[in-house]
């Protein structure tokens, strides 16, 4: 349940940025190299899960069977390719709407945060140009435990010093959402209603959120 917002934590893939396509793009190359077709069925059982639980899945779709030194080239080959592709990123790519929507919130002073399994996090920010948007970023860097264990989500709350029931999470996952009600804080689902049922409000883009002056809502009248 939303009861506040002092604090904003975002989601980078699929919440500030389409990147999905870039991680497909690379676990499909991938997937081919290994002599199996990966769909976008398949990816989207990837989304909102850390890199190494990404490779698991993958490999169990394959039927492939592999030790800890062949899975870690894999994962190194994988973000090698990933990286190459994201270079590219640039502002124009940001999902409509969150720039506008995250400079308005910070002119009513809630501290904004990044919460993201991504270990590409500060490149992609600096790609986008919006880093100093965030107060704090939590990346797959600086956490242990994937999605839908709440460390990140936790992490950045305390990096902010905001009480967690004061957070609201922004996220397109299962697994992020689930985290965010692990860790007490509201959850915003950016995406398709169906994929996101255990969201608090559920939107399709940023622009919509105000639009219908949801952060009016959310912020309680500040």
């Amino acid at each position: 349940m939303i009861k506040g917002m002092d604090a904003a934590i975002f989601d980078l893939d699929g919440v500030i940025v389409n990147t999905a396509k870039y991680h497909y793009l690379a676990w499909k190359r991938l997937a081919k190299q290994l002599g199996f077709d990966f769909t976008e069925a398949d990816n989207e059982k990837l989304k909102g899960v850390s890199r190494t639980r990404s490779l698991e899945i993958l490999l169990e779709i394959g039927g492939i069977e592999a030790d800890e030194s062949a899975r870690h080239a894999m994962s190194t080959q994988k973000n090698t390719w990933y990286v190459q592709y994201i270079r590219d990123i640039q502002p124009a790519d940001l999902l409509p709407g969150v720039v506008d929507y995250i400079r308005y919130i910070k002119q009513k002073s809630v501290k904004t945060a990044i919460a993201s399994a991504s270990k590409n996090t500060e490149l992609i920010l600096n790609c986008l140009q919006i880093a100093p948007l965030f107060d704090i970023v939590v990346d797959g860097t600086k956490v242990s435990n994937a999605k839908p264990d709440p460390e990140a989500f936790v992490r950045a709350a305390q990096g902010l010093g905001i009480q967690t029931e004061s957070c609201v999470v922004f996220e397109d996952s299962e697994s992020g959402i689930e985290a965010a009600n692990r860790a007490g804080m509201g959850c915003v689902g950016v995406g398709k209603p169906g994929n996101l049922l255990n969201a608090d409000i559920v939107i399709q883009n940023f622009q919509q959120l105000l639009v219908i002056n949801l952060i009016h809502v959310t912020l309680h009248g500040r």
